[in-house]
């Protein structure tokens, strides 16, 4: 099919009628035309920053490390455990500050990461996943996706959480990303390259690792299970769980990420935190304490 026969209505959630990943990959789809600029800007912003500035001293880098700490927090805890899997349930004012900085970071709005989230769980390894390194190969599961898969299919996985709540955070989106890319301007040329596109470039392909490392396993047969824990991943997370990828999936429902106490996992202990200051409940927590360590 081609870019022009694509209806400008279609979702995710319809990606195996059409096989996106077939196509050119400059092509958007055309509710994604924003991400692919998107993209774009913040590629070529840390590039021209690393050329500009290849170092801007340490306390811009501390302060760039700290905005994709918190970011990473909001998508891991917030996103992911929270909204996503309600394998946490967080108090208002702390899901709403972490969804604030998971969109800073570059993870966009809530509502569109949870559908994506579920359709990936719901249809994992098939043509129907949204993100499939077996079925659209390495940079379709990477990058592609995110601007030719199409819209977020959110009225068919996410109606329980459509709702003003998070809708206001997709009305924010466009004004916290700008945020998100242009934070340093007042602090000097480096502090805007390196807190803006430059965090932002290495934010997004931490996370991207997850769709596409993580679901590469080697030895796995054509009707297995592809996700896989990658423990060198763990240091462009910053130790906060995504990269148990194999754990999550083979216990969606937990909070916890990392198997064991050797798999580090910050996000678990944020919201065991968070359960002892009463900011957080019904934390679910898994049933098996085993190491599913693939990567060791």
């Amino acid at each position: 099919m081609s870019a022009e026969a694509v209806p400008s209505t279609l979702d995710a959630v319809h990606g195996a009628e059409w096989a996106p990943w077939k196509m050119p990959w400059w092509r958007p789809a055309p509710s994604d035309r924003l991400t692919f600029v998107w993209m774009i800007l913040i590629h070529v912003g840390a590039v021209v920053g690393l050329i500009l500035t290849p170092f801007p001293g340490w306390r811009v880098i501390l302060a760039a490390a700290t905005l994709h700490f918190l970011g990473g927090l909001g998508t891991t805890v917030c996103y992911h455990r929270g909204i996503t899997h309600k394998s946490v349930r967080l108090h208002p004012a702390v899901r709403n500050v972490l969804t604030f900085f998971a969109m800073l970071n570059g993870s966009g709005e809530p509502l569109s990461w949870a559908a994506h989230h579920r359709l990936h769980h719901a249809k994992s390894d098939t043509p129907e996943d949204i993100s499939s390194p077996r079925v659209g190969g390495f940079w379709w599961s990477h990058l592609r996706w995110l601007w030719q898969a199409g819209a977020p299919p959110i009225r068919k996985y996410c109606r329980d959480i459509d709702t003003p709540a998070y809708r206001f955070w997709t009305h924010m989106q466009t004004p916290v990303s700008l945020l998100g890319f242009c934070i340093g301007i007042p602090f000097g040329l480096a502090a805007f390259f390196w807190l803006g596109p430059i965090r932002l470039v290495f934010a997004l392909h931490a996370q991207c690792f997850v769709n596409s490392v993580c679901h590469m396993r080697a030895n796995a047969g054509p009707d297995e299970e592809t996700a896989q824990n990658v423990r060198w991943l763990s240091l462009m997370h910053f130790f906060q769980g995504e990269n148990w990828h194999r754990n999550h999936h083979d216990r969606p429902g937990s909070a916890r990420l990392g198997g064991t106490p050797g798999q580090l996992d910050i996000g678990w202990y944020t919201i065991l935190l968070l359960e002892r200051l009463g900011l957080a409940k019904d934390v679910r927590r898994p049933t098996i304490e085993r190491s599913l360590d693939a990567a060791a």
